[in-house]
């Protein structure tokens, strides 16, 4: 599995990864540990061989290498999706339209919704926002249909639950 876009910038290099991480061990029901560490050996950074050279990122992404990535967000982002996927379940659950149960999901997009709103319970994360902006940004290399709108709608609005301090109260009469 991977993203139609390629990724340059660290942070979104990690993101996608986390997604593919998540998607992967939902369906291969593999040990989150062992995920993390298929993908940090064999996913994420610059193949072997080339030392390093320019030439060394020429096809990764096709070939299911993440060579920007940063270790530790992505593996800080799959463990907290992982270790408070109950209570993320439910907080998806409640921001998903009612006729879109969190099963019925794409497991992509599932993953996808995992990574942001785990990201959002990160107490030092990133502002919001740029969270939310980020896995719009990972769904759009991953979907050409709605998914990124409903991941932009879900996250935004468990956003707003989670942090609400970061979203000022919209003025009277606005809407």
């Amino acid at each position: 599995m991977g993203a139609d876009a390629t990724p340059t910038r660290p942070r979104t290099a990690s993101r996608v990864a986390a997604v593919q991480a998540l998607f992967q061990g939902e369906q291969a029901q593999d040990n989150l540990e062992s995920v993390i560490d298929q993908f940090v050996r064999h996913r994420l950074g610059a193949p072997p061989g080339n030392g390093g050279a320019q030439r060394a990122y020429e096809g990764a992404y096709e070939e299911g290498r993440i060579p920007d990535a940063q270790v530790p967000l992505f593996a800080r982002i799959v463990r907290t999706a992982t270790a408070q996927q109950d209570a993320i379940d439910l907080r998806l659950a409640h921001a998903l339209p009612p006729d879109w149960p969190l099963p019925r999901l794409d497991p992509v997009l599932r993953a996808l919704l995992r990574a942001g709103a785990a990201e959002l319970l990160m107490l030092n994360g990133p502002p919001a926002k740029v969270v939310i902006n980020e896995y719009i940004d990972v769904a759009h290399g991953f979907f050409t249909g709605e998914e990124p709108r409903m991941a932009n709608g879900v996250l935004n609005r468990i956003a707003r639950e989670l942090r609400a301090p970061e979203f000022p109260a919209e003025p009277a009469g606005a809407g």
